[in-house]
């Protein structure tokens, strides 16, 4: 297995392992996803209700369909997507990670398939989803490319990937650097290297050459007043999602 592992980092692997315990403490060193989480959650519901026509507002809408969780961490966003019926696989490359996650699904009575594994294991396994989450691991690995190529690979025709980071501009270095872990010390210091931070033309760019239709992109917007998450169509400036689908065969 470690043959296909091209694009784990192993030096931010780590910074998220020595985390791992705190994933579930909505005061820990995970706040900010926390906070976050309602905005990603909703732009991820929306986007798999649009591509499979599914009525958020019935019981279990997300039914029949199978979701990768890609650097699922704790499983912020694998429980909501299990309680929701959808199938989830969570896989992460930091090992500390998957016992939490298994032991907080058990205690909320979900059953989510947790994995300690990269994407590249998962597509050389011949694994396929309907959906990829990939949100904030991309501006963690070694080589973006190689890594979306994975996630691409681990979809199905007609599938779908939601993939979110930081844009790498002054206004993020102030806002995810010294804002959030110099000054808030919402994260601990040197989780984030503004270097490897990528625009949304260039995600747009790498998610096309990875063989992905890019069809969507939107910012997530922190208002320090309302301390709230709003998404916006205009303002990508910092934290932004996208929505890549793969051409059905």
């Amino acid at each position: 297995m470690q043959a296909v592992e091209t694009t784990v980092d192993a030096a931010e692997v780590a910074k998220f392992e020595a985390m791992a315990a705190e994933w579930w403490d909505p005061n820990g060193k995970f706040k900010p996803l926390h906070m976050l989480n309602p905005c990603r959650l909703d732009y991820i519901t929306s986007q798999i209700a649009a591509e499979f026509d599914r009525d958020l507002t019935g019981p279990l809408p997300f039914t029949g369909l199978r979701l990768l969780d890609i650097g699922c961490g704790g499983g912020l966003l694998a429980e909501p997507m299990a309680r929701l019926g959808a199938t989830v696989v969570g896989a992460d490359a930091a090992a500390g990670n998957i016992p939490v996650a298994q032991v907080h699904a058990e205690q909320s009575g979900l059953t989510i398939d947790y994995r300690h594994t990269t994407a590249e294991a998962l597509a050389e396994a011949g694994e396929q989803f309907d959906i990829v989450l990939n949100m904030e691991v991309v501006e963690h690995v070694a080589d973006p490319l190689a890594y979306l190529t994975a996630c691409q690979q681990l979809l199905k025709p007609g599938g779908l990937m939601i993939c979110s980071t930081i844009n790498r501009n002054p206004k993020s270095f102030m806002m995810a650097i010294v804002g959030a872990e110099w000054v808030m010390r919402w994260l601990p210091k040197g989780t984030h290297e503004w270097h490897k931070f990528i625009t949304p033309d260039e995600l747009f760019a790498l998610i096309g050459n990875a063989g992905l239709d890019p069809v969507d992109r939107k910012g997530f917007v922190f208002n320090p007043v309302a301390w709230t998450w709003s998404l916006s169509d205009r303002d990508l400036s910092v934290n932004y999602v996208t929505a890549s689908v793969k051409a059905s065969a």
